[in-house]
């Protein structure tokens, strides 16, 4: 009788997932860019995204590039980066018609950890030197829901990757940000923001650890962040803005168990409700490359539209006190 009434259970949801399948695919253009990205905003400028090697990461490069951007791809594990380098110049030479080398120079891979300040300051350091501008900065890589681990510099993993890392890296290229001016900063952080707080008395989760807080907070953390920042940027033509990207096929949940006897009942569900890395992208490639959003900044969107936020996450007292303690924390001196 059990076993009866698990396969009817796995029938109804399988046929669940194949009539939402059949209607989320059925409608034209499943994949569309629903903003859409402007060649002529985007030829020739130079832009920076942290874990472009896989992912949402990988799907704005890929765009971006196709409207004609010059891309720099700051990643982590250099080998796999280049590995997805070589493939993206594939697949662009083959749209274009043209061999692979010749988008050789409209793609750059260097080395980026986020979770050591001493990388950050070397990859910044290298940029300024051979980079004369910077148009679009898209701060995208992210770790989700790990085990309790420490950065380099000893911070709790998700909220140094996610939120100190990129606090940093921003602040470094600011000065080419302003000098490259209009330009633009994206932010990508998750609806997951809602179930964070920002607690200043144990920001690096000494005194008690859950990786799934853990991770909303980093998310809350990062649209703390933009919104100052996007108060500190008032008249420099530079905009900040924060995303989220909805839930994606990505492996950014590869430190969540999945029961075997599950997984493919959750493949099946992922396949039929989570977006495609493209579909994910979107947003990201919208704020980076839309004519619609110039001279915005300091504004939350999904799925290329404005969002509202919770009061936390505009309370301007939290983000302030959040940026000094981030200032400090990876020795940023005044």
């Amino acid at each position: 009788m059990a076993l009866a009434t698990v396969a009817a259970a796995l029938l109804a949801a399988l046929g669940g997932a194949l009539w939402l399948a059949a209607r989320r695919f059925s409608g034209p253009g499943g994949q569309r860019m629903q903003g859409g990205g402007d060649r002529s905003l985007m030829h020739g400028k130079t832009v920076l995204i942290t874990g472009a090697n896989s992912g949402l990461g990988r799907a704005t490069a890929a765009e971006l590039l196709r409207l004609g951007a010059r891309v720099i791809m700051g990643c982590r594990d250099r080998a796999r980066a280049e590995e997805a380098a070589g493939q993206l110049r594939q697949e662009l030479g083959q749209a274009a018609g043209q061999e692979p080398d010749a988008t050789e120079g409209q793609l750059v891979v260097k080395e980026l950890d986020l979770a050591s300040l001493r990388s950050v300051r070397a990859f910044c350091q290298e940029l300024l030197q051979e980079e004369p501008r910077l148009d679009v900065l898209i701060n995208n890589a992210g770790i989700f829901q790990c085990p309790y681990m420490k950065t380099e510099d000893g911070f709790e993993m998700q909220f140094g990757v996610n939120h100190l890392g990129h606090f940093l890296l921003t602040n470094l290229l600011l000065g080419l940000l302003k000098s490259s001016a209009p330009s633009r900063i994206v932010v990508v952080s998750s609806k997951l923001y809602k179930y964070g707080d920002i607690n200043f008395e144990d920001l690096n989760s000494e005194q008690s650890y859950n990786k799934s807080f853990c991770y909303s907070r980093s998310k809350l953390a990062n649209i703390l962040f933009t919104r100052e920042l996007a108060r500190r940027l008032e008249g420099t033509n530079v905009t900040v803005n924060v995303l989220h990207p909805g839930i994606v096929r990505t492996n950014l949940g590869r430190h969540i168990h999945i029961p075997l006897l599950a997984r493919p009942l959750f493949n099946l569900v992922s396949w039929a409700f989570f977006k495609t890395p493209l579909e994910g992208a979107q947003t990201s490639i919208y704020l980076a490359s839309s004519p619609e959003v110039e001279g915005v900044s300091g504004r939350y969107f999904g799925d290329c539209k404005e969002e509202e936020l919770l009061p936390k996450a505009m309370d301007e007292s939290v983000a302030r006190k959040l940026w000094d303690i981030s200032e400090v924390m990876v020795g940023i001196l005044k």
